[in-house]
């Protein structure tokens, strides 16, 4: 099917509306914030915070607090946050995903990672201080310098998570200062009726047709897992708004872009406590959860509200409470006495729905084949729309959500789309508004990151183009992004190996010739769920590799003030077929869901090797076995040729003619050799 005539009419409406912020040509320099100038300087995207901070302050002195720390999450330590959650941007006006701030009564300050910093600077004013890192060590450190002896360091220990207070803890300890939870949220008082009121949408069951298995039968495989563990816990405590919604096969929309609501779960051996707001609770959702009852596999519905004293009251008796230290708050955590705990990092429900069955892992293989189509849309569009000077930042981005939104089974974008050209295409996490807005030119590079919500699956996907003459910098780079992204993803490695192992293959085509990016390079994805699922993916605090997940695989490359590039797929790991078997499992590869073909102007082939050309030669027949079919199902003829043409064989004569002589460098090493190597310094 065709897209609704009115989408293409309604975003060349948008276009005209956007202002265009900053514009071509304008200095990169006027879009953030100069306090050393009188009086200072504020770019129009930067928010006056003088009264919000002083209100704070006067409400710190009424409970005796001289620094109050605040974080950028929820009582779920969620990634994404509903508004009535973002504390931290209220106060500040900076809308990053990752921050935390400490404001004394003449201090303020925010800490966020390299990713963030150019849009603080363009987002707070001049009562800040930015400090570029994110560890709590520098935090502790600055609190030590701005806080008197035998001041108190105030927090809500119900937005901190157990480690994260253990931290503050370990850097106060021994200095005279005091680190006193404060469970009423002094930013909540200053907000007060300003701040957003809670969710009030449904709560519903998701269709068997997209559910991996019941939810009694998930119940039933978490029970086995307690029954077998040697402390044989009686209890799961859940935390993570992901547990909750996957356990029981419910969805909501309690938090943008992520289909959860506010919940707690409290799962015995013999009952199975819900904290949720219950009036909110779909007929078909209540009747499925309490279908059985009494009995083991009826759900006692709660308040929300009543979890933390159902838990204190459920920690008197003889029992042992199993939880994930990642998603409980420290103020849960300390209602359980320490001989009753059973920790983890991850809780077993948690690592249960990193694994993807059968089932589920080929509603995420529909779901994206169906994404695929409106990438290639948007795609086709641009090169009809850029060169006409009709599209900006922000109406690209408002296109590509209308062109998922019209498959089926949408249910909206899993986050807030990055489209960003030239320069901003430089800040790893940016996105558009319709106030600040460049627009697309053929002269310059541009990123998409994108990706939508499916009821049978959750899909990320970022493609960089250049509709014009690409330097030979950004050719080379563009190039040596996808040979990253192409090495990792057909990479043949042991099971049990941790991401962080073999992460760098995706960094090696950049390392050779001293370029580098600075974010992880990839993360777990959810069914209909986070596109950010934990515990999966390349970090050092992810879990080992294993058959059935599905992780992304995003290498880049960004240049400051100039451009950015990105390629990102989302990948299943799957057993590979190799010659022998040794030991009892067999090796892992990965298999490539995602099926978008990549810019061809920017590739320079002459960088390849024939063995990268051939996967990529391969990778395209798998793009036009199963995403043409469906564009012809939808009657996209002309996207079907674009497809074609786009999908083209690349000539193995183009490849690099010294791949032979360069095999001597550790550069070019065969994939096997290189992570030989690799894990044989890992266990030295």
């Amino acid at each position: 099917m065709h897209p609704p005539q009115w989408i293409a009419a309604w975003v060349l409406l948008l276009h005209g509306c956007a202002t265009g912020w900053p514009l071509q040509g304008t200095s990169a320099r006027t879009s953030v914030r100069d306090c050393s100038v009188d009086p200072p300087y504020l770019p129009p995207t930067a928010t006056n915070t003088t009264a919000r901070l002083a209100a704070l302050r006067g409400t710190m002195r009424a409970h005796s607090v001289h620094a109050y720390i605040v974080p950028s999450t929820d009582a779920h330590m969620s990634e994404y946050i509903a508004e009535r959650d973002s504390r931290l941007g209220w106060l500040t006006g900076f809308t990053g995903s990752a921050g935390t701030v400490v404001v004394t009564q003449d201090k303020a300050a925010l800490w966020t990672d390299s990713r963030y910093w150019t849009q603080a600077e363009r987002q707070l004013d001049c009562n800040w201080e930015l400090q570029r890192t994110p560890w709590i060590e520098s935090i502790g450190l600055w609190i030590l310098e701005a806080v008197p002896a035998e001041g108190n360091i105030s927090l809500d220990p119900f937005l901190f998570s157990i480690d994260t207070w253990n931290s503050y803890s370990q850097a106060l300890r021994g200095s005279g200062r005091t680190l006193l939870p404060i469970e009423t949220n002094l930013v909540d008082q200053v907000w007060g009726d300003q701040r957003p009121p809670p969710a009030s949408g449904e709560i519903y069951s998701l269709p068997a047709a997209f559910t991996g298995s019941s939810w009694q039968e998930k119940v039933a495989g978490i029970r086995q897992q307690m029954k077998q563990h040697v402390r044989r816990p009686t209890a799961v405590l859940l935390s993570g708004l992901e547990e909750t919604a996957w356990l029981f096969n419910l969805r909501g929309d309690d938090i943008p872009y992520n289909p959860v609501f506010y919940s707690y779960t409290l799962l015995t051996n013999s009952s199975i406590s819900l904290f949720v707001d219950k009036r909110r609770l779909a007929a078909a959702a209540r009747q499925s959860l309490q279908a059985s009852c009494p009995g083991p596999l009826c759900v006692e519905l709660w308040e929300y509200g009543q979890a933390r004293a159902q838990l204190q009251y459920y920690a008197q008796g003889n029992v042992t409470i199993w939880l994930g230290t990642e998603y409980t708050t420290y103020g849960l955590y300390s209602i359980i006495p320490q001989e009753k705990l059973l920790e983890d990092s991850y809780s077993p429900v948690m690592l249960a729905k990193a694994v993807k069955n059968a089932k589920e892992q080929e509603l995420l293989r529909a779901a994206h084949v169906r994404d695929a189509v409106a990438v290639i849309q948007y795609l086709l569009w641009l090169e009809k729309m850029v060169p006409q000077g009709q599209v900006d930042e922000f109406s690209g981005a408002q296109y590509i959500d209308a062109l998922r939104q019209a498959q089926e089974h949408s249910h909206g974008p899993s986050f807030q789309s990055i489209s960003a050209s030239g320069l901003n295409a430089a800040l790893a996490h940016y996105s558009p508004s319709n106030q600040s807005s460049r627009k697309l030119s053929v002269g310059e590079m541009y990123l998409s990151d994108t990706g939508g919500q499916y009821l049978d699956g959750t899909t990320d996907i970022t493609r960089t183009v250049h509709w014009g003459v690409p330097t030979p910098l950004q050719k080379e780079a563009y190039t040596r992004v996808l040979m990253g992204n192409i090495d990792l993803s057909r990479l043949i490695f042991p099971p049990n190996t941790a991401g962080r192992v073999v992460e760098s293959f995706a960094r090696r085509a950049l390392w050779d010739v001293g370029l580098n990016y600075g974010h992880g390079t990839g993360h777990g994805i959810g069914n209909f769920l986070s596109v950010h699922e934990w515990p999966v993916g390349f970090q050092s605090n992810n879990v080992p590799l294993t058959a059935g997940m599905f992780t992304s695989i995003e290498p880049g490359y960004y240049r400051d003030g100039e451009f950015g590039i990105r390629i990102e797929d989302v990948a299943l790991v799957v057993e590979a077929q190799t010659e022998h078997q040794t030991g009892e499992k067999p090796f892992l590869t990965f298999e490539v869901v995602s099926l978008v073909p990549y810019d061809r102007n920017l590739i320079d082939l002459s960088l390849l090797s024939p063995e990268q050309i051939r996967y990529l030669n391969a990778y395209y027949e798998t793009i036009r076995a199963r995403v043409g079919p469906e564009l012809l199902r939808q009657q996209l003829e002309e996207a079907y040729g674009w497809l074609q043409r786009s999908t083209e064989p690349f000539p193995l004569g183009s490849a690099a003619t010294t791949v032979a002589a360069a095999t001597t460098t550790l550069g070019m090493l065969p994939l096997a050799s290189l992570l030989s190597v690799l894990l044989t310094r890992l266990q030295a």
